[in-house]
């Protein structure tokens, strides 16, 4: 019996590590590339951005029991060493990339690098690269090779060029966002007044071609928008918060925070050319918009809509075809039965 027993808790022990090293073996093989060689040290960085915690020592120790069962080729001419799978390999019999996957994740690369956390998507690069290599070497991806070049997402206004973020300071603002961290920031602002300031990150918007960060100062319960490109250093603090349960971002940019207003709704009313106004057909100011056509053919339009330096733009931007312009305050109650 206490054999049994011995043999038994023993079993209960291995099986789990048995498992986390299937696991962690899986892994790697699923990371390591058919062209190019890829190092331990480089391994180590893409397991733990992906929250999988484990010593170099141990993903040493895989790769070269992998090397010695699968058709991997270890560069050992110079250290570190690299590794890849040797050319003409079979694929391994892991979930492969189909072609429309590799698409997606090709699409998810452009056009989300700068909304996750850079950590996140540097976990990600082995499966990047698997998706590059599917679209470019499988002869059956032309249509998904060619889509790429047939989408694009087009400016609203005059396109400008993305003023720079220090990319220390892009992973920091996001680890600090992702992970409910305090955060320690450099910022100087349009008066190129320069301070130190440990804030609450909230949440990052993308307008146009910049990027902003909405946080809490510390000791204020009032939310900001910070230029990320006005960031000039920034470090992630050990301490946490409790994500308040107060704050949603969709509702910070429903009440025109973006738009450099504060959330007062107005009914705006004005007069505009019939042929500058016709798009307010197909996309309205609001889901009360009214819309009259006036005796000589032009549109009288009237609309519930925040007010914001945003909306005055808007409006000075269609010059001599908008006229009449009137704004009168809304109140709350009528603005929340109206559904805006």
């Amino acid at each position: 019996m206490e054999m049994n027993a011995v043999r038994a808790t023993t079993g209960k022990t291995k099986r789990p590590d048995t498992l986390e090293t299937v696991k962690l073996a899986m892994e790697l093989l699923k990371r390591i590339p058919r062209h190019g060689k890829i190092t331990a040290q480089t391994l180590h960085s893409q397991l733990l951005d992906a929250g999988i915690q484990r010593d170099l020592r141990s993903i040493q120790r895989q790769l070269e029991m992998l090397s010695e069962h699968f058709d991997i080729e270890r560069d050992d001419r110079s250290k570190p060493y690299g590794y890849c799978w040797k050319s003409g390999a079979k694929a391994f019999a892991l979930p492969h990339l189909s072609t429309q996957e590799s698409l997606l994740l090709h699409l998810a690369e452009q056009h989300l690098r700068q909304l996750l956390p850079a950590r996140l998507m540097r976990s990600m690069d082995g499966f990047f690269e698997q998706a590059h290599r599917t679209l470019h070497s499988n002869e059956n991806a032309k249509l998904e090779r060619e889509w790429p070049k047939k989408i694009r997402v087009v400016a609203t206004s005059q396109p400008l060029i993305a003023p720079r973020i220090s990319p220390q300071v892009f992973e920091a603002v996001t680890e600090a966002l992702y992970s409910n961290r305090w955060l320690t920031i450099d910022y100087r602002n349009a008066s190129r007044k320069r301070s130190t300031s440990e804030v609450m990150p909230l949440g990052m918007a993308q307008q146009g071609p910049r990027f902003y960060l909405v946080c809490r100062y510390r000791d204020y319960q009032n939310e900001r928008s910070l230029a990320m490109h006005r960031i000039l250093g920034a470090e992630v603090s050990s301490r946490s918060f409790d994500y308040p349960g107060d704050f949603q971002l969709k509702k910070y940019d429903d009440d025109g925070r973006f738009g450099f207003g504060n959330g007062t709704k107005i009914r705006l009313t004005f007069h505009i050319d019939k042929v500058a106004g016709y798009h307010l057909q197909e996309s309205p100011l609001s889901t009360d918009q009214v819309m009259d056509v006036l005796p000589n053919g032009d549109f009288k339009i009237s609309a519930t809509v925040v007010d914001s330096d945003m909306l005055v733009w808007w409006l000075r931007g269609f010059g001599d075809d908008v006229s009449h312009v009137q704004r009168a305050p809304v109140n709350k109650a009528v603005a929340e039965t109206a559904g805006v």
